[in-house]
């Protein structure tokens, strides 16, 4: 078996038994016997990098096909060339697998384009599809609306033979771009007008990432979709509920292709060595993610890239899932907001805190501690030699000693946040001010006795003093102060790039485009910023993709493409609170 079709997961359900409608209908085939084992389905486009909106997705089919002992393949929907690229199809195998999943097969729309067109010519045959002239334009005239039926084609009583003669025409590339389609014969009145004689051929001549030139004629996704379910054996064809209206579309063409009873459709598919056997599928649908303050059209993803509001489609920003992983989301947060959110048929949205509430639960019991300083301010302990350099011993994670200690330089000048010292301190302010105290994390209680300033006033340079008695495990550690800050020694520090980001919106719907506004006018101004800041040596000589919580600052990773040890990159995963619940009071 090829790197590509690596084998089946063994099945390890979770620690807590999902209880869902979809996760029941499965229990009750395999104790009716309807189905002996259960085979699932990711069928992504590969036109675009996965976005969050996937993830359930992909947790949900992959999910289930694992607790019930079965499998589930990998199949690119790749119908639309010309929209797709080798580097996307990359790019979602490369997604699966960090959210933790792997795939039975890999298999793709276009490993079946002979059995589709097959399959078309029996629909032809069987009176049941008709090649039409009529343009896109007129098409769309023919149809209808939801309250008018739909009008016959002038050429939907074409012969099975002239039929026949037609399609083979187009197959063989005599045919314009849109000048013919072919379309099932289904009903032109039809309430739900995805049954009004469906398209189910285009010529389109381009060519294809797999197939080459070989094809001046492309299957409509509803066509293709259903009968590479079929063909794969699909037992449970899982889909968010835009798909619900298509389900009689799905149903009709599964039930008159009828490949279980006519094994020559796909004979070449076993001739090619391709596993097949095919079986009736069943479409359930599914409520799709949701989140606020996000946008998951491909569309306007794309958009966001190619006019260069953000850096690429892994910018951190973007909730692509490349751009999460950048960011330091984890696999496991991201399982985790599946199986909070559940599965149901109501469509909700599910506000962003919800996400990264699930992100900084991971994250706090996984990531080690460090101390970074963002926004520099010099302390300097008067009161120690101006040589004074010692070593410290701090633990990486204070709720698990498995994760055991490091050495942290300490020297008599240190860096402190800006904003841990206020020269008029608002009430209730806990930090260093003048003449007040604050214990310095791990070294003991310091005194501001000098503040430095510029010829502009602006505060430069702290004094203060240390007494060195108040030192965990000394006689004076009980003394009581209300503050600690944390630090970073300025002879050890290491300088690095850390780039803020936070939500790409500022608008919890950018989609609803109202006074005048388009999405792009809600772009969060402040979803990047770059700061230059200093880091203890132990956070900074680390490998790519390392994540950290900076105390009282945030959760941080090591950026996976710029990061590197002699210049160290980090981006800020997510606050330690949700600061957008307190900016709009709540």
């Amino acid at each position: 078996m090829s790197n590509d079709q690596p084998a089946a997961a063994p099945a390890q359900p979770p620690a807590t038994v999902p209880q869902d409608f979809i996760r029941q209908i499965v229990r009750d085939d395999l104790a009716s016997g309807k189905h002996t084992a259960i085979h699932t389905r990711f069928p992504p486009e590969p036109n675009g990098y996965l976005h969050i909106g996937h993830a359930k997705a992909i947790c949900l089919s992959f999910g289930i096909a694992r607790e019930f002992g079965g499998w589930c393949n990998l199949r690119l929907d790749d119908t639309n060339p010309g929209k797709e690229n080798p580097e996307f199809a990359e790019g979602i195998k490369d997604d699966v697998r960090w959210l933790g999943f792997e795939w039975h097969e890999l298999r793709h729309a276009s490993d079946y384009f002979e059995v589709f067109y097959r399959s078309a010519c029996k629909l032809i045959s069987d009176g049941v599809a008709y090649v039409d002239d009529l343009d896109a334009e007129q098409m769309r005239a023919y149809r209808g609306t939801l309250t008018e039926a739909g009008r016959h084609s002038p050429y939907r009583e074409r012969s099975v033979e002239e039929n026949l003669d037609l399609f083979a025409r187009m197959r063989a590339g005599e045919f314009a771009d849109g000048s013919k389609t072919l379309r099932a014969k289904i009903d032109m009145s039809a309430g739900n007008i995805n049954m009004r004689d469906p398209a189910i051929y285009r010529v389109r001549k381009i060519a294809h990432q797999n197939t080459g030139d070989a094809w001046p004629i492309y299957p409509m996704y509803d066509y293709a979709h259903c009968l590479s379910d079929a063909l794969e054996g699909i037992t449970h064809s899982l889909c968010t509920l835009e798909f619900e209206d298509h389900r009689p579309l799905y149903d009709w063409f599964v039930d008159k292709v009828d490949l279980p009873n006519h094994p020559e459709l796909w004979q070449s598919l076993l001739d090619a060595g391709l596993p097949t056997q095919p079986a009736k599928p069943r479409q359930i649908e599914f409520s799709r993610l949701n989140l606020s303050y996000c946008i998951t059209s491909k569309r306007k993803l794309a958009q966001l890239v190619s006019e260069n509001y953000v850096d690429g489609w892994d910018d951190p920003r973007m909730n692509t899932l490349r751009g999460l992983r950048r960011r330091g989301f984890t696999p496991a947060g991201l399982r985790l907001l599946i199986e909070r959110l559940g599965v149901s048929k109501q469509n909700s949205v599910i506000d962003y805190a919800v996400l990264e509430g699930c992100i900084r639960e991971d994250l706090d019991a996984t990531a080690a501690r460090r101390m970074a300083v963002l926004d520099p301010l010099k302390l300097v302990l008067t009161n120690l030699p101006e040589d004074h350099d010692e070593t410290l011993s701090f633990p990486n994670h204070p709720k698990d000693e498995s994760f055991g200690t490091r050495d942290v330089p300490f020297a008599r000048e240190v860096w402190i946040e800006r904003d841990d010292f206020a020269e008029v301190p608002p009430k209730g302010f806990h930090r260093l001010k003048p003449e007040g105290e604050v214990r310095l994390r791990g070294v003991g209680i310091v005194k501001c006795t000098d503040i430095i300033k510029d010829a502009d006033g602006n505060v430069t340079e702290l004094h203060a003093t240390l007494d060195p008695e108040t030192r965990h495990g000394l006689p004076g550690a009980d003394r009581k102060v209300k503050g600690t800050i944390h630090w970073v020694s300025a002879k050890h520090a290491i300088a690095t790039e850390v780039r803020l980001y936070d939500r790409q919106f500022s608008v919890p719907a950018p989609d609803h485009e109202e006074d005048g506004k388009t999405w792009l006018d809600y772009i969060n101004p402040d979803a990047k910023r770059v700061v230059r800041a200093w880091l203890e040596p132990a956070a900074a000589h680390v490998e790519p993709e390392q994540r950290f919580q900076f105390e009282r600052l945030g959760y941080f990773v090591a950026d996976r493409v710029d990061h590197r040890a002699e210049a160290p990159v980090f981006n800020r995963t997510v606050t330690l609170r949700d600061v957008w619940a307190k900016a709009a009071g709540q």
